[in-house]
């Protein structure tokens, strides 16, 4: 056995809140305490001096595209663009410096801009025949060259298309389908590696990989699993099921570890594609699709929670509207009344985004056992009486958005991601929107909002040890080392939660998380005591 003592640091620890030292054995937490019992109980460890850094769990992402993030990263990066002309020109400029079949890009956002979004005949003009694919920064409508297009058999017949315009829904998948093909395999590869590169240089010591097959192919996802790299990959498969054979068989297939994430009941609000009971504020009522996209009805999902339950899989679905967390709660309630409460919460089934239940909804499934897979940093982006939100559903729906304290209340599990590259990878920012969201009365303690990013999101990765995601004897040495400034012990303005910064509840503090606080920088990420990232 070899071990290895940590001292003169700051060890985040619900345990030992004080501690400075902590000591590592075989890839296991042995004692957590301070420096001088800890070098007398282990005396012949290797001493790892941390020169006063922060040492927190590490990260755990649970909704992240890996492949996709990491051609946003290797490639076109639109996110910032400020108009219609300014995306223009990052694509004519990439255009110009790479001969690839395909120009991919994401990260546009029309929803702050002056003008509209480019249309076919402006990407045919700023990259000559090439093939252009474009994602929205939801993922959930893409903008298409007149080449790619023309690969894509019956196009113009599939719900969602337009012939100048983003392609939305069945179009969008199509043509994503096109696009996904003219990648290369080493175009592939490069971007799964940066993107866990980048994950782990960020403090992130696993993922959930959001898969399907209108997301990034079998393929795809199959090379993922199969990577080699020291960042941990939880495989989602959406693709829905009616048996417990199929779920069993699909499992098996794919090689995922659970058939859900982005099996989507409905889209997204940026693209008006997320599916709503009353209709969108700001459409014009013509063309538009005034309560956006139903994939699955009610029929559809409680089928495949009745299978995977029945197979002793979790499932999953992504649902963002309403209307679409209404047919979710209405399809588990049926499967509890048939299999019983306990049967479907021992599965620990999960919903992804879950951005507009409401608090009665939040404690059925809760009471149910299934988790809120959630991204906080949606609400800094969009939320806010100006926001995208406001501006797509009026304020008075848009303010009711992300609600995480009342969810929690009820005693629904939260966990959180990030859904690169819809928003980055960049933990400390999540916490920080977790914090101070937009609407008051709706962020979460930090306490809290950490737990949601580590132990909570292991546990909503199928991981129930109670020890995973923190830093206790007996845990997996899955750590972060932090430059980190001052530590503190707080709660968000309007909380209740007051309990939480006396001296005498014995929280472990983090970095400030109001806005301008330096954030912290990762030195060393270690997952299960192998180093998977050093500055």
């Amino acid at each position: 056995m070899s071990t290895q003592l940590l001292v003169d640091g700051r060890i985040y620890s619900p345990s030992n809140p004080d501690a400075t030292s902590m000591a590592v054995t075989d890839g296991v937490v042995v004692w957590v305490g301070e420096d001088r019992p800890g070098r007398a109980l282990h005396p012949d460890a290797e001493i790892v001096e941390l020169d006063g850094a922060f040492v927190t769990p590490g990260f755990v992402d649970t909704h992240v595209h890996t492949t996709a993030l990491g051609l946003q990263l290797t490639g076109l990066d639109l996110t910032g663009a400020r108009n219609r002309a300014d995306c223009l020109d990052r694509v004519r400029r990439f255009a110009a410096d790479h001969g690839d079949a395909i120009v991919w890009g994401h990260g546009w956002d029309d929803s702050a801009w002056p003008d509209a979004a480019p249309t076919t005949a402006d990407l045919d003009a700023a990259a000559p025949g090439r093939a252009v694919y474009l994602t929205r920064i939801d993922a959930h409508s893409a903008l298409c060259s007149t080449p790619l297009r023309q690969t894509a058999d019956g196009l113009a017949g599939t719900s969602g298309f337009s012939p100048d315009g983003p392609l939305t829904a069945a179009a969008h998948h199509l043509v994503r389908d096109r696009a996904r093909a003219l990648l290369t395999a080493d175009q592939r590869a490069t971007a799964r590696r940066a993107a866990l590169d980048h994950a782990a240089a960020r403090g992130i010591v696993a993922v959930h990989e959001c898969g399907g097959p209108d997301i990034g192919g079998l393929g795809d996802f199959r090379e993922l699993l199969a990577l080699d790299h020291g960042v941990q990959v939880r495989g989602y498969w959406g693709q829905a099921v009616d048996t417990p054979e199929t779920a069993t068989e699909l499992l098996a297939a794919t090689g995922a570890h659970a058939l859900g994430g982005d099996l989507f009941v409905d889209g997204a609000l940026g693209s008006r594609t997320a599916a709503l009971i009353e209709p969108y504020h700001d459409c014009d009522g013509s063309s538009m699709n005034l309560r956006g996209t139903s994939y699955l009805d009610v029929d559809a999902v409680a089928a495949h929670v009745r299978a995977c339950t029945l197979a002793g899989i979790q499932s999953g679905f992504h649902v963002i509207g309403d209307a679409a967390v209404a047919t979710a709660v209405a399809a588990f309630d049926r499967v509890v009344a048939e299999l019983g409460g306990p049967t479907v919460a021992a599965l620990g089934h999960r919903l992804e985004h879950l951005e507009t239940v409401t608090v009665e909804q939040a404690a059925l499934l809760g009471s149910w056992g299934v988790i809120a897979s959630m991204q906080p940093v949606f609400d800094a982006l969009w939320g806010g009486p100006d926001g995208m939100y406001a501006r797509r559903l009026g304020a008075e729906r848009a303010a009711r958005m992300n609600a995480f304290a009342p969810i929690a209340s009820t005693g629904m599990s939260l966990a959180f991601g990030s859904d690169a590259p819809v928003t980055p990878l960049d933990p400390w920012a999540m916490l920080r929107a977790a914090v101070h969201h937009r609407t008051p009365g709706s962020g979460v303690s930090p306490r809290a909002a950490f737990s949601a990013a580590t132990r909570g999101a292991w546990r909503a990765g199928g991981v129930r040890d109670g020890m995973a995601g923190t830093l206790v004897p007996g845990a997996p040495a899955s750590y972060v080392i932090w430059d980190a400034d001052e530590l503190v012990v707080s709660a968000p303005k309007d909380s209740v939660q007051r309990w939480s910064t006396d001296p005498r509840s014995r929280v472990p503090a983090l970095p400030r998380l109001e806005d301008g606080a330096r954030t912290p920088v990762c030195l060393q990420s270690v997952h299960r005591g192998a180093v998977v990232h050093e500055a």
